[in-house]
């Protein structure tokens, strides 16, 4: 099958499943028109991270990497009134429209940004007394992979979903001898999964408007 018929595919399913909704919509206009890169989770991948947060009764949600804010609202969606989102992004620019765009989509009180590099945001995190996380979505540069994974398991609570997007990298991860640094720190990442006692794993491939890639899927015991 070609792309244009994995985008046919997806836009069906989104058409069929997934209601309108305008400040979706909205931030993936304001991300354009900023000029911010076009790779936000799509929307049924959108819709796929809400169900996992409200399936778990996620009540504290760690996104690293915010981008736009697109993937921060439909997480911040599946939380009480009372949970709290942090999300991390190391681009001011980018943190700035995910601002405007969170604030457009009413969840200004739950979601807290914050800039910088998240290497060195995390261990501030780890330092404050807000207690453990239910789920951490990874969706940054993806070099640091392994750090990300590294400071989501000291973060987590026992019962705490991981979520790892862009793992698959059209397939090149299936390459040993890559020397891309997106796929090196991604197969660095899966060996480290493999070696915690505490994490049952898996990834899955996707395809469709997003081209040929996937998500990990990591389940942390106590």
């Amino acid at each position: 099958m070609s792309q244009s018929q994995w985008t046919v595919i997806d836009d069906y399913l989104t058409a069929a499943l997934l209601p309108p909704d305008a400040a979706l919509d909205a931030a993936l206009a304001a991300s354009d028109a900023a000029g911010l890169p076009s790779i936000a989770v799509a929307p049924n991948q959108g819709r796929m991270l809400h169900i996992l947060a409200r399936s778990i009764g996620a009540r504290r949600i760690l996104e690293i990497g915010t981008l736009g804010g697109y993937s921060t609202i439909w997480l911040g969606r599946a939380l009480p009134a009372d949970g709290r989102l942090i999300s991390l992004e190391f681009e001011p620019h980018h943190a700035e429209v995910a601002r405007g765009n969170i604030a457009r989509a009413g969840l200004g009180d739950r979601v807290e940004m914050r800039t910088g590099r998240a290497i060195d945001s995390l261990p501030v995190l780890a330092g404050e007394r807000g207690g453990p996380f239910d789920l951490v979505f990874i969706d940054a540069d993806k070099p640091s992979n392994p750090d990300y994974f590294a400071w989501a398991m000291k973060l987590i609570r026992p019962g705490g979903l991981i979520i790892v997007d862009n793992v698959v990298r059209g397939g090149a991860v299936a390459d040993a001898a890559s020397q891309d640094a997106n796929v090196i720190g991604v197969r660095r990442m899966n060996a480290m999964i493999a070696a915690e006692p505490r994490a049952v794993a898996t990834a899955v491939q996707t395809v469709g408007s997003k081209g040929h890639d996937g998500f990990a899927l990591i389940f942390v015991t106590a």
